[in-house]
């Protein structure tokens, strides 16, 4: 039988939409592959690096929530290096955390401009809880 789920791609609401895609594109290295610009202005997209992709969307101002978004919202990347990962995003102006060993991944973790955290985690067997120190 031919598996029929392909895939699952977080789709995050976002207050402002330039502000989110400068942080996934430029900070994170996202492409912007889809959008939808009704009337003009960017409204939604689709981005991705190196297979894995993810979702905006804007809020239309009448439909802001009222509560704080990305609470209790945590997405993590397999990645085959996750130190190297959050070199380059220290390099891009992000403020990502040192890199720690948790449950037999090296994390190093984001949070994007409406609050919802990013986890970059790539398998090691170094001691748990171990921090990274640069050399």
């Amino acid at each position: 039988m031919t598996p029929n789920l392909k895939q699952s791609v977080p789709f995050f609401g976002v207050t402002n939409i330039e502000a989110s895609v400068r942080f996934y594109v430029k900070g994170l290295g996202f492409a912007m592959t889809k959008q939808w610009t009704p009337e003009g202005k960017l409204r939604w997209c689709w981005l991705e690096r190196e297979g894995v992709a993810l979702m905006l969307q804007e809020y239309l101002p009448a439909h802001l929530p009222t509560e704080k978004l990305g609470v209790g919202v945590s997405i993590c990347f397999i990645c085959e290096d996750a130190i190297e990962l959050s070199r380059e995003f220290k390099a891009r102006g992000l403020e990502a955390s040192r890199p720690f060993v948790g449950n037999g991944m090296w994390v190093t973790s984001l949070t994007d401009p409406d609050g919802y955290r990013l986890d970059f985690e790539s398998y090691t067997d170094a001691e748990e809880e171990s921090e990274y120190e640069e050399e």
